[in-house]
């Protein structure tokens, strides 16, 4: 099925594609589109989102999937995928998601792709939403579920041609280094205190941007009250003209509560205004960003391709937020991306704190071109035991880490930690027939 329909859009695919992948455009102010504006930014994010995303021209035979291990030991999750030629990819879940989640991997998501040719991700990952009704599923019960197989299959592949997973999914590395935002996540403090709390931080990453957070987190109740308003200036003020700086509501206003924060955050040159309203109320996006020319952010508990296409097209976001785990994977996010690149928007991945997520976005950025100038640096759980022969992963002098460039992820788990887990092993419906 997979081939047929690359075949299907080949040749016009190949005409868009150079439409869909240079780099973007400087944002412009949001503004409301026209009718027909509406319709042309609509074609262009579907012929953006129907292009080919995982390079299978890179495997002539096929890649029949044999196990699939759900590993478990304390904190730990890992993904273990292994090939009927004996080929093996590892993944490193969300921890705090799949300590709920992993029924819904080990009985819903791992067995559909028993026997199958990995060649067929792609579509796999579309047909296993519908296998068992995992739609009615959908957010992160099943996406960081499929991402966690998707990783350890990137994984496998990467191994096995020698490439990093950002060239299983690009045709070049873009971004061979990251440069980073420090971020503070504590909302319940005192202005001052976070700017401490933000020093401290900067002073460690060397980071030239810093996020903060706003308001009252899918509240409309902000402690201490005024914290915002006293915030938003005082970090400027602190940190220079030189810093780049955003912040983050998380959803905590109304329409009418969000713009004067916008107005004030336009007064000291901030970078992006990330969910100034509850994440789906689209319409009230669209309010904000018509009345303010900074760019609005969006994405990350956001769970659908369509809802993407129908913000972007309408001009309500500049910057997409998509994460690799909430969102089910690289491929899915790749969509994404392509949709903002071709109506000149940029991609800021969200990151999930546990495991190994910024490392899957750093591969994930690698592999755009529209990738905003920072991104989110969150360390390690440093319980995981791992090495990594091409990068340090950590920020620089110059606030920026380098991509790994080893075959796969790129970094290796130490096997007697491996070896301490406990194996839930998937196992395939009887009525499933191999691929092959």
């Amino acid at each position: 099925m997979h081939a047929t329909r690359r075949e299907v859009f080949k040749s016009s695919l190949a005409a868009a594609a150079s439409a869909v992948l240079p780099n973007p455009r400087s944002h412009s102010p949001h503004r409301a589109v026209t009718p027909s504006e509406l319709q042309a930014n609509y074609a262009k994010c579907d012929a953006a989102a129907a292009l080919p995303v995982f390079k299978r021209e890179l495997f002539p035979d096929p890649v029949l999937i044999d196990t699939i291990e759900l590993l478990h030991y304390k904190k730990s999750w890992l993904c273990r995928v292994r090939s009927r030629d004996g080929a093996e990819g590892l993944s490193i879940s969300n921890s705090q998601q799949m300590e709920v989640l992993y029924p819904l991997f080990v009985q819903r998501i791992a067995p559909y792709f028993l026997g199958r040719d990995a060649r067929d991700l792609e579509a796999l990952m579309e047909e296993v939403t519908v296998y068992e009704s995992n739609y009615k599923a959908t957010g992160l019960a099943i996406f960081v579920p499929m991402a966690t197989l998707e990783f350890a299959i990137l994984d496998m592949f990467g191994k096995m041609s020698k490439r990093s997973i950002g060239l299983l999914i690009s045709d070049k590395i873009y971004n061979p280094k990251i440069n980073v935002y420090q971020a503070n996540g504590e909302r319940y403090i005192t202005p001052e205190l976070t700017i401490e709390h933000l020093q401290r931080d900067v002073a460690i990453s060397k980071a030239k941007a810093i996020k903060f957070k706003l308001g009252g987190r899918m509240s409309h109740a902000e402690t201490p009250a005024g914290r915002s308003e006293k915030l938003i200036p005082l970090v400027r003020k602190t940190f220079g003209d030189q810093m780049v700086i955003s912040a983050d509501a998380n959803g905590s206003y109304t329409a009418a509560e969000a713009i004067p924060i916008g107005r004030l955050m336009q007064e000291y040159k901030y970078a992006f205004y990330e969910e100034p309203v509850p994440f789906d109320w689209y319409e009230d996006l669209k309010t904000v960003a018509d009345a303010l020319d900074i760019p609005m952010a969006l994405g990350e508990q956001e769970p659908s391709t369509h809802n993407f296409r129908w913000v972007l097209a309408n001009n309500s976001v500049g910057i997409v937020q998509q994460d690799m785990f909430y969102f089910g994977g690289m491929i899915r996010c790749m969509r994404v991306a392509r949709m903002a690149a071709a109506l000149g928007k940029q991609c800021i991945p969200h990151i999930s704190s546990t495991g190994l997520g910024y490392l899957y976005m750093m591969h994930f950025v690698s592999a755009i071109p529209n990738s905003g100038p920072y991104h989110e640096f969150k360390e390690f759980n440093n319980d995981l035991p791992y090495t990594c022969a091409t990068s340090t992963l950590r920020s620089d002098d110059n606030g920026a880490i380098t991509v790994p460039t080893s075959p796969g992820v790129g970094v290796e788990i130490d096997p007697a930690y491996i070896a301490k887990h406990e194996v839930m092993k998937a196992v395939r419906p009887a009525n499933f027939k191999d691929a092959v």
